[in-house]
């Protein structure tokens, strides 16, 4: 499929849901937070505050752009691993899958929202 194609609310369902299955297996990446801008944090706290919660929306971003599939992902990624060198990884993976289901990326936004802290030995 080529860019600029409409995706089904189910079929982006399940592509966000493997694109953030695909990260949390990315060597350096200890979760995935929910994306999205500042607006958009507080329209959900003040709809979940009105009783309409969305549990089941995906964590990551995923929509159709006019050249492909535009993803977004926040992420926390482990203190000993290079930030950059993880962000290079978790890329490529993304950018992979989106290519194996015949989906290439216009865009591809992943940000380091939170440096988690080593386990306690």
């Amino acid at each position: 499929m080529g860019g600029g194609e409409a995706m089904t609310p189910a079929v982006r369902a399940q592509l966000a849901a493997d694109v953030e299955y695909a990260l949390r297996a990315t060597t350096g990446v200890r979760n995935v937070y929910r994306s999205g801008s500042l607006i958009s944090h507080l329209l959900r706290a003040g709809a979940a505050a009105l009783g309409k919660r969305d549990e089941g929306s995906p964590v990551v971003t995923v929509v159709a752009g006019e050249r492909g599939v535009v993803v977004e992902a926040s992420l926390g990624v482990d203190f000993g691993a290079p930030a950059g060198v993880v962000l290079r990884a978790a890329y490529t993976t993304v950018d992979a899958l989106l290519r194996a289901v015949g989906r290439p990326s216009e865009s591809i936004t992943l940000t380091v929202v939170y440096v988690q802290p080593r386990e306690a030995a």
